[in-house]
């Protein structure tokens, strides 16, 4: 079962703003999905994507 985490659990677990969370997700440049109006992640995925920008350095 997948983990689905909010803005400030994400911002939290990457050590990042909330305001730059929801600025990335309506980018488009972290993997993201709605919730009526709601933002939200799965963890599997954003841990996917850390390792995708890993390998990009």
């Amino acid at each position: 079962m997948s983990c689905v985490m909010t803005v400030p659990e994400v911002a939290t677990y990457l050590k990042m703003k909330t305001v730059t969370i929801y600025k990335h997700a309506q980018g488009g440049k972290i993997p993201a999905f709605k919730v009526g109006s709601k933002w939200r992640f799965k963890k599997e995925t954003i841990d996917k994507w850390i390792e995708k920008q890993e390998k990009r350095l």
